[in-house]
Formats: C-alpha cells, sequence, structure tokens
C-alpha cells in the first residue's frame, strides 16, 4: 500500500532554484502535480508494525496517518503534502479519524500519529481536539508525534505540554534536523535552523518529552561520498541534543520540484544507507531506524533485495549483521568514509552564523 500518489515527473532539466525563501515558495508550488483527494473523516492511511524499543525488544505498534490541512512550510524535499488538505479539518475531525483506524487495527503498545506536518499547528490538529484525542490513547505506553521547530518553544510549545499532559504514557516528538550542513539546510527552504533545532531540543528535554531525529540520507545538493558524512555528522549533533531515536531517510524524488534540480539531485545507493546506520549503532546513544518505506524504489543490483532484507533486521535488532558482499561496493570511490565515518570533520557551531529564529513570517499568518 503506497501512501504516496506520484506526480508522475520524470523532467531531469535543471531549472535555477531560486534564492530567497518566498521565491523558493512559489518555485517549488509550481511543480506540483494535484493532490490526492480525501476524506476529511478519514486518515488517508494506516498500519500496524513492530519497532525497536529502548529495551531493543519489538514493540507493537499502530501508525496512523491523519489527514489535516497542509504544513505553512515548503520544503524542497517533501512529497507528503500529496495526501493533506487545503483547509482546516471540522471540530472532532482528528479524533474520528484515530478511532476509525483503532478500530482495524490489532492491539499495539505505542501509537504514532503522523499528519504530514506538525502536531502542534493549531490549524492542522485543532487544539480544542486534544482531550479527545488524550482520552482516546490511554491505552498506549508511548505516543509519537512530529512537529516543526517553531511550535516548540515559548508560547507555541505550550500546546505541546497541555497535550502531554493528558497522557499516562510517555510523549515523543519526532523532529526533522534533516541535515546539520548549514549551506543544504538553509536551501532544503524548512525555515529553520541548526540553533532553532537545538532549542526545541531543549524544550523536549527540560519537560521530559522524548526527542526522535529524522535525517536525510543524500539530499539535494550533495554527492554520494557527502551524502553519508553529512548523515554522520547529523547523527553526531543528534545525539548532543539528546535524542533517544533517529531514523535515517533516503531522499527520493517524485514531488516535481526534486526532478527540476536536474543533476543537483540523484537518489542515494543501499550502501550508503547501510554505512550511515552503522556509524549510528558506533555511537551507541540511540536506536537508529533506517527508513525502509517504498526501499524497492532505491533497488540497483542484483544484491538490493539482500541489503533490505539486512536493514531490516537491524532495525529489529539494533546489531549490524554481517555485511552484504558485491561488487558493486567498488562503483563509489569511497575514500577514508567508511563504516565509522572516519571524515574527521567538526561539528558545526551553532550560534556562530547558523543560528538565529529562522524565517517565520510565513508561519506567523497561520497562528
Amino acid at each position: 500500500m503506497s501512501l504516496l500518489k506520484s506526480t508522475g515527473s520524470t523532467h531531469r532539466t535543471a531549472q535555477p532554484y531560486p534564492t530567497g525563501p518566498a521565491q523558493r515558495d512559489k518555485w517549488i508550488l509550481q511543480r506540483r502535480q494535484p493532490k490526492a483527494q480525501l476524506n476529511p473523516s478519514q486518515p488517508y492511511a494506516f498500519l500496524w508494525e513492530e519497532e525497536c524499543d529502548a529495551a531493543k525488544k519489538p514493540a507493537p505498534t499502530s501508525v496512523i496517518f491523519l489527514t489535516n490541512r497542509e504544513c505553512p512550510f515548503r520544503c524542497l524535499m517533501c512529497d507528503l503534502w500529496v495526501n493533506t488538505l487545503d483547509r482546516r479539518v471540522p471540530p472532532g475531525a482528528i479524533s474520528s479519524q484515530i478511532r476509525y483506524a483503532l478500530e482495524k487495527l490489532p492491539p499495539s503498545k505505542q501509537i504514532k500519529l503522523y499528519n504530514a506536518g506538525s502536531f502542534f499547528d493549531p490549524q492542522a490538529i485543532p487544539t480544542g481536539n486534544y482531550r479527545r484525542i488524550g482520552a482516546m490513547l490511554r491505552g498506549f505506553d508511548r505516543v509519537i508525534v512530529e512537529s516543526h521547530p517553531a511550535f516548540l518553544n515559548g508560547i507555541r510549545g505550550e500546546r505541546c505540554l497541555r497535550f502531554r499532559d493528558l497522557l499516562p504514557g510517555q510523549l515523543e516528538v519526532a523532529v526533522g534536523l534533516e541535515t546539520v550542513h548549514p549551506g543544504v539546510l538553509e536551501k532544503l527552504n524548512k525555515r529553520m535552523t541548526l540553533d532553532s533545532f537545538q532549542r526545541a531540543a531543549e524544550f523536549l528535554q527540560a519537560h521530559r518529552i522524548d526527542l526522535r531525529v529524522f535525517i536525510l540520507l543524500r539530499p539535494p545538493f550533495m554527492s554520494e561520498i557527502e551524502g553519508v558524512e553529512w548523515a554522520c555528522r547529523s547523527l553526531d549533533f543528534a545525539a548532543k541534543c539528546g535524542a533517544t531515536a533517529c531514523a535515517i531517510i533516503p531522499v527520493r524524488g517524485g514531488n516535481g520540484a526534486m526532478e527540476s534540480l536536474g543533476t543537483g539531485f540523484a537518489r542515494p545507493g543501499l550502501q550508503s544507507l547501510e554505512r550511515a546506520v552503522e556509524y549510528g549503532l558506533s555511537l551507541n546513544r540511540f536506536r537508529v531506524l533506517a527508513d525502509l518505506w517504498e526501499i524497492e524504489r532505491f533497488f540497483d543490483c542484483d544484491c538490493s533485495a539482500k541489503r533490505s532484507a539486512r536493514l531490516r533486521q537491524i532495525n529489529h535488532t539494533q546489531i549490524a549483521s554481517t555485511k552484504v558482499m558485491c561488487s558493486c561496493e567498488n562503483k563509489t570511490n569511497w575514500g577514508e568514509t567508511s563504516t565509522n565515518c572516519e571524515y574527521r570533520l567538526p561539528l558545526p557551531n551553532v550560534g556562530d552564523g547558523l543560528g538565529g529564529e529562522g524565517d517565520i513570517s510565513l508561519l506567523n499568518q497561520f497562528l
């Protein structure tokens, strides 16, 4: 079952990418295909899975992909907008969606409520629905939601605390760090800085909320080797920020904007995903999970299925199993970049030209 409706875009001619946030928003929107037709009273998808928990045991997990208003940020690599609405959902719609999915899913210990944006964006998840949602989640040991850092600080962060107080179990918030490469992070048009991410992490830690981090493997404007090196650096930064879990997401195309970058974007190889995951495990600081959603799109060799199976096993055990041997490893000149990422580059200095609040002027229009 695919959650994403392919845009069908195969255009690979590079088109100039703007330098300003507002111009980038327009550029990205112009390359979109139509959204999926969704029912605001139902989640657009849901599934059951087992995920390795902090004790390295399989935790039965319900995953519900909520239908709600689109995120106000226009990230270059994002394809989640396909399954969003252009308007706010009616009162009570989110709790109805959760009930709809739970009635059809097997029992589980933890639940992920992913909404293709920020759970604490009141235009996406109405705050008036929090109490009813919290009542429905009383049977779960852990509740995992996602958020942009802009909603995890100051007055906006109070919504997160209000929701946390309604849960008997542990709240975990997943935040997209994406990459610590300052130039690439800025070009992703997420309107986030390393400073704002770190402040969000400190906010969560101060209020005993667990942090899950999303890290991109080979975002646009990076070579294969750079993609691995900066994924490793991003894992280092996530450890510094107190993450309890990191999901490494191999970047794919299909949203129209990525294809318009021409040679500025290429999908990473599965070998690169293996290297990044192995490095993350070597830190022994958090769980490291390879995002295997539609992983078949990354198959490019006879060994790909074996590599995918190995990554799935690592996700379940958090142990780097025996490597898959294949001549395709020789196609990339890895140099000193190895499973322990011996690139020996320093972490960026947060606050040294990379910080600030970011551009939240667009966000303020929605709050």
